[in-house]
């Protein structure tokens, strides 16, 4: 199964889906269990939560490039590659984040920077989804040492069973209780893909708990990478997610942020589902680019984007026909979305296919540095997209989504040069 990019894929694509149920169940089910007023100040939560989650800096791509590199050379690293002390330094990281994003929260809601009658549930909400942090560094290290298959079926059954645990809140659960056994099932489910880690690599209790060896190591040997990995991911973090805080800052009608919220989990299932393809083929490329073959790697590359191609297509077929009576049911009528956004929005998805393929590509390839370059346009144009759009009067809401459709196009050019760039450089190697 592990061997198999198709069954591989297929399974992933399984886990894209329940990971996609869950976003909109918790959109589905706190629209309608909080009042409007407190549900923006709950999209807020969502957007500081991505941002807390963002900001661990690419260092779970940084490791799955350094111990893919290791497992490929069957543990032959040279002085200044993969080491096993690496893993406890990153999940001490992992744990300062989570602790400093929950003070800043606390600090958010004293000072009443995020209005609600109900903050345990928010802490607990923002706990619920820094889980995915450690969450990811162990789907990308089971990943760097063939274990993909084991942790999609491990995360298949976590979704399941936080999927089940959001409805439960419909019919009575309270919502505190329901997000807090979400939080314990996560925790079950990581510990034994870490454990399963710990196992293949076989490491001991010293290697996870030799901070001072490890962090040498990294300051040592990976602080060009983690300083571009780290921008660059404070430029993404930014780019993707700045829009709630601007637009929240230029109107308090509630609609644009309603439709870039719709915007966002539109292309958050497609660039999941196309990472999910990609990272199917990813052993295939890796191995293609490490061993230098040029011709594989291009013709891996031109299968990853012509599947990626049909994904947005269809998802764009799609959103055109049933997208007003998604939004409708997924805002219980709150806002209503035109035509013209539709169209919007199809545009931007078909750029970002572009997008994503290079960045999932290039980031398990290590190129950082190049990543940063071309994250710099879209951060501009993220940033400018709202104040510009407030030019357009009465028309802000579709002028700030021709801004952002219009960046993303740009960018995604930029990205079609990088790929041609990569198998450039693969063949003069």
């Amino acid at each position: 199964m592990e061997g198999s990019a198709r069954f591989i894929a297929l399974i992933k694509l399984a886990n894209v889906g329940l990971t996609l149920i869950w976003g909109f169940a918790v959109t589905y089910v706190f629209v309608r269990v909080l009042p409007l007023r407190e549900f923006q100040a709950f999209l807020l939560l969502v957007a500081f939560g991505n941002f807390t989650i963002s900001a661990e800096f690419g260092l779970t791509s940084i490791i799955y490039a350094r111990l893919r590199r290791y497992w490929l050379a069957h543990g032959e690293g040279s002085a200044d590659g993969f080491r096993l002390e690496e893993m406890g330094v990153l999940f001490l990281f992992l744990a300062m984040l989570i602790l400093g994003g929950v003070v800043i929260l606390l600090v958010a809601l004293v000072a009443g920077g995020l209005d609600t009658t109900m903050p345990l549930l928010f802490i607990l909400f923002f706990l619920s989804a820094c889980i995915n942090l450690p969450a990811l560094l162990a789907k990308r290290a089971l990943a760097a040492v063939d274990g993909n298959f084991i942790w999609e079926m491990l995360d298949c059954v976590r979704r399941l069973m936080t999927i089940a645990l959001l409805l439960l809140i419909l019919k009575g659960l309270d919502a505190r209780l329901s997000v807090a056994l979400q939080i314990l099932i996560s925790l079950t489910v990581i510990g034994y893909a870490i454990a399963l880690v710990h196992r293949r690599l076989g490491m001991t209790a010293q290697d996870w708990l030799a901070f001072s060896r490890g962090g040498t190591h990294v300051r040592t040997h990976y602080l060009q990478d983690i300083g571009a990995s780290a921008l660059f991911t404070i430029s993404e973090i930014v780019a993707y997610n700045a829009p709630y805080f601007t637009i929240a800052a230029a109107t308090h009608d509630a609609r644009p942020m309603l439709l870039f919220d719709f915007f966002f989990k539109m292309s958050r299932a497609l660039s999941m589902a196309i990472r999910a393809m990609v990272e199917a083929a990813l052993p295939r490329i890796t191995r293609a680019f490490h061993t230098g073959e040029p011709a594989r790697l291009r013709q891996l590359l031109i299968r990853a984007l012509s599947v990626a191609v049909v994904f947005a297509l269809t998802a764009s077929v799609a959103l055109l026909l049933v997208g007003r009576w998604i939004f409708t049911k997924l805002f219980a009528g709150r806002a209503a979305i035109g035509m013209v956004d539709l169209l919007l929005i199809d545009g931007a998805l078909l750029a970002l296919t572009m997008i994503c393929v290079s960045v999932y590509v290039q980031a398990a390839l290590g190129r950082f540095s190049h990543l940063l370059k071309r994250s710099l346009p879209f951060l501009a144009g993220s940033l400018l997209s709202v104040p510009l759009a407030m030019l357009f009067g009465d028309w802000f809401d579709r002028g700030f989504l021709a801004l952002y459709a219009l960046t993303m196009i740009l960018v995604a050019a930029l990205h079609a040069l990088s790929l041609r760039r990569l198998l450039a450089e693969t063949a003069a190697r």
